[in-house]
């Protein structure tokens, strides 16, 4: 795995190549998966976030991490927001929704790539997930509410999808300017932002 500063990140930002990649499976579960995990959760709660995925920082690895308020479990909680929001800060390894349903619903998105951009962002309100943890025990949840939500949108990273990318043509519109400024800010940046950790 491309891991060496335990210390140091660089966040990919907006206009990034890497972040229209579609990130490798893990196939080993070692000690330093488990290390990423916790490197991604001090970049994820450092930057404010509730979920990040390891291609965001440049690791091309099928590895999100999420860290989601038990407040926020939809009414009613589904058995995998009962199972997994207490367990909070999680990292899930190689998730992939199984299936969908409900009815598709809409929610004003970020994104840390894409900073200080919230958008209007049409999804199921309901899905069905398989995942291993850090140690590969497969896990298998069905998640509805904000877990339901940012699962979406962090296994859209790993399939080189940013929540841009999933904007009505109405509302894409709207931000066009805002897109246009953060695609030119982010090429004097090469795109990145480096992070202490």
């Amino acid at each position: 795995m491309v891991f060496r500063n335990r210390n140091r990140a660089a966040l990919q930002l907006y206009g990034a190549e890497s972040l229209k990649s579609v990130s490798e499976p893990v196939t080993r579960f070692d000690r330093e998966l488990r290390q990423l995990g916790e490197m991604m959760i001090k970049v994820m709660h450092e930057l404010n976030g509730i979920g990040l995925a390891a291609i965001q920082i440049g690791i091309p690895k099928r590895i999100i991490v999420l860290d989601i308020a038990q407040e926020a479990m939809g009414d009613p909680p589904t058995p995998g927001e009962l199972e997994l929001l207490p367990r909070m800060p999680l990292a899930l390894v190689n998730p992939e929704i199984v299936s969908s349903g409900g009815e598709v619903v809409p929610y004003e998105e970020g994104c840390l790539s894409v900073p200080s951009l919230y958008a209007e962002v049409m999804r199921p309100r309901v899905v069905r997930v398989k995942a291993q943890d850090v140690d590969g025990t497969p896990l298998e949840f069905e998640a509805g509410g904000l877990l339901a939500r940012c699962l979406q949108h962090e296994i859209d990273h790993l399939n080189g999808f940013l929540f841009v990318d999933r904007l009505s043509d109405e509302v894409r519109a709207q931000v066009a300017d805002e897109l246009e400024l953060m695609e030119r800010r982010g090429k004097r940046l090469h795109y990145r932002r480096e992070l202490k950790i």
